[in-house]
């Protein structure tokens, strides 16, 4: 389908916004999040290679720094996997930034469905920190940086300041008439599987380079060449293939050695383990009991 789209319209420049996104719903579902947002992506930009496009963007995410989610993690992959690919034709870019106000999935729509039906408004925790941007903002400062894009980059949006999730709540209660914590509860539920408290935006200030807008800077981490990252993703497809969680973990840390899984995947990851090595055990000794007896009959 991608090829009849590309064949049809001959598009010179190709946005890949799509992506399985929601945290804790990957954390449950860590294979459809890689086939998705790694492989859905490289067969993408693969497509948009062979078609000529001048020029393939991937919308990334602050999630992608240091991961400690599925979802960070297989974006970080889609990352090195889009980037591998540069070789003098299509120029290949990704732009990371933060949570867009107004979005799907965005926390504003549902504060405000959550003040309408009188509380309570939930927030994970009393500290818990993100960085926003507008859509109109967003959507420039992607253009800007791939304007720029002379290929393989990974550019950084300028997000400003940190945003606490329960002060957003408050102001949104405010600026219906209500009082927080009177006319409206706010409500902490805890932190959820793969979630930061703080995203890491500008952990890496140290490793970005300055271009010519001061809203975007370029990422100057590790890549994989060509080679290394077929061979990579090779592998993780035979371990989809198993459903193997520990391999999987394991893997993603080879490519992504900064990766931290959440408790809630190493958990899985023991969980599933055992019966796995319970069924190896009987596999083998039902053989070796198969060995004996042909002995024996000879």
């Amino acid at each position: 389908r991608l090829a009849e789209v590309l064949d049809h319209y001959h598009p010179s420049i190709l946005y890949h916004a799509a992506a399985y996104k929601h945290v804790p719903m990957m954390e449950a579902h860590m294979f459809e999040a890689l086939e998705n947002n790694v492989f859905g992506t490289y067969m993408t930009a693969l497509a948009a290679a062979e078609h000529g496009v001048e020029d393939f963007v991937m919308i990334s995410t602050d999630k992608a720094i240091r991961p400690t989610s599925i979802m960070g993690v297989t974006k970080r992959v889609a990352e090195l996997a889009v980037n591998s690919l540069q070789n003098g034709g299509t120029r290949f870019a990704c732009v990371r930034f933060g949570n867009v106000l107004g979005s799907n999935g965005s926390v504003i729509p549902l504060f405000k469905k959550q003040i309408a039906a009188g509380g309570p408004v939930t927030v994970t925790h009393p500290e818990m920190q993100r960085y926003f941007m507008t859509i109109p903002e967003a959507s420039q400062l992607v253009l800007q940086a791939s304007a720029m894009g002379r290929g393989g980059e990974i550019f950084v949006l300028d997000m400003g300041e940190p945003v606490k999730i329960v002060d957003l709540a408050r102001n949104l209660i405010l600026l219906s008439g209500l009082r927080p914590d009177e006319d409206i509860r706010i409500e902490f539920t805890g932190i959820r599987p793969g979630e930061k408290l703080y995203e890491e935006l500008h952990t890496f200030e140290e490793s970005t380079l300055p271009t010519r807008h001061e809203k975007v800077k370029i990422f100057a981490g590790p890549s994989l060449a060509y080679g290394e990252m077929t061979g990579s993703l090779e592998t993780l497809r035979q371990i989809c293939a198993a459903r193997d969680v520990a391999q999987l973990i394991l893997q993603l840390k080879e490519i992504v050695p900064e990766y931290n899984p959440s408790a809630h995947v190493l958990q899985r990851a023991l969980v599933e383990k055992k019966p796995q090595e319970e069924k190896r055990a009987q596999a083998l000794a039902t053989a070796a009991a198969a060995g004996q007896s042909s002995l024996k009959s000879a």
